[in-house]
Parts: C-alpha cells; structure tokens; sequence
C-alpha cells in the first residue's frame, strides 16, 4: 500500500512568558509555506495538531489551550533599524483555522532570545556578557517591539531568578518595550480605525443582546480589547478559570459581548464574521481590588494590587494575562476616565496612572504606560513589561510530506 513520508522541518518549542510555542525560522520552512496562504496554514495546523474535535491536539504539539496553540515565524529584517520581522500564528484548536490578526505578548519575549540563538541577529550587536537589545518589527499588526535579552558568555542566558506568575519556575528577565502600541501603522493588519480609542470615546455602552446596556472601554493598544465592568455581568473579578470557562451560558454571553464590541470597533463588517476572527478583539472585565486566592494557592491581598482583572482567550478564561492585554491594560489605567482607569482608584477621571499592579488568576502582573494628551488625541509612547523566556526543545518537527502542498 503506498503511503507518503514524513517530512522533518527545522523547528524550536519555546515558552515564553505564560505561553508557548513551535518557532520557526521563516528560511526554515517548505518552499510552499514561506508565503501567506492555504498552504502555510495547512502546514502550521498539522505542526500543531488541528484542527481536533477531540480538543486534546494529541496528534501535534499543540497543548490543547489557547496559550499553547501557537505558531512562531521569525526572519532577518529588510526594515531600518530592525533586526528581526515577527509573525504570529494563533491556531485554533477544534477548527482548520489560524488567526493572524493580532500579536501574542507572551511569546514576544520569546523572540529576542530565539533571533540571538538562530543567527539571525547580527553578532556584533550581542555582548559578550550584558543586555543585548533586539529590535523586533511585528508583522501582524505593524510596531515596533524592543526586547531586552541577557546574554552571559555570548549566549543567551535562559535561568535566572526572575518569577513570572503562571510560570512554575523562576528563569531570567526579559524587558519588553511595546512602542507607540496604539499607532496605526502601514500594513497594519488590525483593521482598526486610527485612533487608540475606534469610537472616539474612553467609555461607549454597548447594548447587547441578553445581556442589555453595558458601559465598556474599547480599546487598540497591544491588542484590541473590551473592558466592561465585573459587576455589570454578574462576577467579582475574583473568578478563576473553572468559574467561566465550565459554564456554556457565561461563554455565550462572552462571545456576544466580543462580536458586538468587534463591530462597534470597526474590526468586522458583520456579526457573523466574528466567528472568522477568534483571536481578535479580546475581552476583558475589572473590578477594584480585592483579595482572591490564586490558581497556584497563593494569597493575593487586595493592597497588593491596583485592580483586578480578567480576560478571555480564543472563547476561555486565560489561566493568567495575554502579554498584549497587559499592554492594554496598561494603557487604559494611564488614560483618564477609562474603567480600567476607574477600577484602579482613578476617581472622577481625573488621574493617570504610569504603572499598575493588576490581578489576574494565577496573581499579579505589572505594567506600565506613559499617556500625553495632544489636541484631544491620547497618545502613547511606550508600554513596557517584563517577561521571561526559555528553550524548551529543539530540532525538528515532523508531517506527512503532502499535507500542506495539497492545501
């Protein structure tokens, strides 16, 4: 009986901040698959393992998780003063779909060390030992990211005693700076209106269907994003993943929240093509701080923290924060008004906040963000957080020869 060989693609496993991922060298991968098209998403769907109406992705190396089902293609950059181009696969676990719409914070952390580790960065910019500076173009969405890499002995140092909530064990630190996050940029693929705020507003109400009006803050910084209030919506803000993620009604609900807040942003032409964009917008709910025990068992005490709040992924409850969430995140509570702003004690709109520690299922995260003000526009300079990355596996990664040439 004939039968069709696998083939091996040169390929890296990498956690990066509470995600991980297959990364590839753009050069790396089959003729076919170095373009846009049917047949890199073929390519990336069976790498990972989907589409899979079990849900489990037994069959890749997918972990049956949005945070685990990600794709990575890095290549040298044509840009000025860019070292790498960055390209986000987000795929989707029971569908034969990969969202490019939007970036994965997390695994950016993951970038710089991965770049310095495959030669793509030029070697007289890595230290010996220090701090080498990778400067990253986001392809899917057009900015810039600046990723601040250890390096100790000219190779990138991975262990260290930086601790990241949701990730197990302590790794060194990554800094990461998201420029001007709010900027639309030629070729971006966020499909957003050219403002930081699509509507124009800090704060719109959203009337949605079963649910009724709610206030919410729609934002495009790191990612689009939703924010409604907790308590609108029946939660505290408290909630972990079991609360949300086994209850149908509560997904629905989210779900109709994220394709009416899509349309309203400008992202879709319709609500049904909400279905077509998964990974984009995301949405988000806040609350003041309170205390909460952690997914981990860890004691979150409510003066620890500015806010709480959580967000879902791909139709769940992240176990903790999407790095460009955080952005977000960031970038509303410096920008008065907003509910994020609000939640975190900025009473009658009046204060900016440049940092906050905010609460999210497996702990607490900060971030920080400049907001200045322009001739009514809010405009954002820089966001920055800190992440950790590591090399969880390297070599290759294998599928049959004729599944993606087919697509």
């Amino acid at each position: 009986m004939a039968h069709t060989p696998q083939i091996k693609i040169p390929a890296t496993y990498m956690r990066g901040g509470t995600s991980k991922g297959v990364f590839f060298r753009l050069e790396d991968l089959p003729d076919a698959a170095r373009v846009p098209g049917p047949a890199r998403d073929a390519l990336l769907l069976r790498v990972i393992g989907s589409p899979d109406p079990y849900g489990k992705q037994i069959d890749g190396m997918g972990g049956a998780t949005s945070s685990t089902s990600k794709t990575v293609i890095v290549a040298r950059s044509e840009r000025p003063d860019h070292d790498v181009d960055y390209l986000f696969g987000q795929v989707s676990i029971d569908k034969p779909f990969v969202d490019w719409s939007g970036n994965c914070g997390n695994l950016s952390s993951a970038v710089g060390p991965f770049a310095i580790a495959s030669g793509l960065v030029d070697p007289e910019r890595v230290p010996q030992n220090g701090m080498a500076t990778v400067r990253i173009w986001q392809a899917n969405i057009g900015k810039t990211i600046i990723a601040h890499v250890p390096v100790t002995n000219g190779e990138v140092q991975e262990t260290g005693d930086f601790e990241l909530d949701g990730v197990t064990f302590p790794a060194a630190e990554v800094q990461l700076e998201f420029l001007d996050p709010a900027a639309e940029e030629e070729g971006a693929g966020a499909g957003v209106a050219n403002s930081m705020f699509p509507t124009g507003n800090v704060v719109d109400e959203l009337d949605v269907p079963g649910v009724g009006r709610l206030e919410a803050t729609m934002i495009n910084a790191g990612i689009p994003t939703i924010f409604v209030n907790a308590d609108a919506i029946g939660y505290t803000g408290t909630e972990l993943q079991d609360a949300i993620n086994g209850d149908q009604r509560a997904l629905a609900m989210f779900e109709t929240i994220r394709a009416h807040g899509a349309l309203r942003m400008g992202l879709i032409a319709s609500i049904e093509d909400a279905a077509k964009r998964q990974h984009t917008p995301k949405v988000a709910f806040v609350a003041k701080p309170a205390s909460y025990v952690s997914s981990s068992g860890k004691q979150v005490a409510a003066s620890d923290i500015d806010l709480l709040v959580r967000a879902l992924s791909m139709g769940k409850l992240h176990h903790a924060m999407m790095g460009t969430a955080a952005v977000a995140i960031g970038t509303a509570a410096a920008i008065p008004g907003t509910l994020v702003n609000l939640a975190a004690g900025g009473e009658g709109g009046e204060s900016k906040r440049s940092a906050v520690r905010f609460g999210h299922p497996s702990g607490t995260l900060r971030v920080g963000a400049e907001a200045v003000q322009a001739n009514g526009e809010w405009r954002v300079a820089k966001a920055i957080m800190s992440r950790s990355a590591r090399v969880l596996m390297e070599g290759w990664v294998r599928v049959p020869g004729n599944y993606f040439e087919e697509a």
